[in-house]
């Protein structure tokens, strides 16, 4: 993303961008099979987010998983995992692709056995959602 011609990279020092890279959103609650071994867990929680990280809103340049619109992950003790998302808005362009869009991207994660994605409404997102990294690329500081 650029603000006006000049790249997001001349505004940050390299260090920093990686630095508000791996500081994941703290909104999206995630919950694990009690059954599952942790490795397992672990792997799994770590590949789905990795799968939603590739799911992006046609509209914004950021992930929704940073925008913040992942609200819950629940991964049950048979592999199966329930997603609760929301949308920028009720008139969103994209909310019909965006839920086929995480099923798709969860559901390709190896040892995930189905995935089924809910809209939620409640809490109504919001920008404060947002990541540091989804901030830093819509240049919203």
């Amino acid at each position: 993303m650029s603000d006006g011609n000049k790249p997001v990279d001349e505004f940050a020092n390299p260090d920093d961008l990686i630095a508000v890279a791996d500081k994941p959103p703290e909104n999206a609650a995630i919950t694990r099979s009690s059954e599952l071994p942790p490795e397992e867990l672990n792997r799994l929680t770590d590949d789905i987010i990795a799968g939603l990280k590739t799911v992006y809103d046609p509209d914004i340049p950021a992930d929704i998983y940073e925008l913040g619109l992942i609200y819950r992950i629940d991964i049950g003790d048979d592999r199966t995992v329930k997603i609760d998302m929301s949308l920028t808005s009720p008139n969103c362009p994209s909310a019909q692709e965006l839920p086929i869009m995480v099923e798709n991207a969860v559901s390709s994660v190896p040892g995930v056995k189905e995935t089924k994605v809910s809209v939620v409404w409640e809490p109504p997102w919001d920008p404060s959602r947002m990541s540091d990294e989804a901030r830093l690329v819509l240049n919203m500081w």
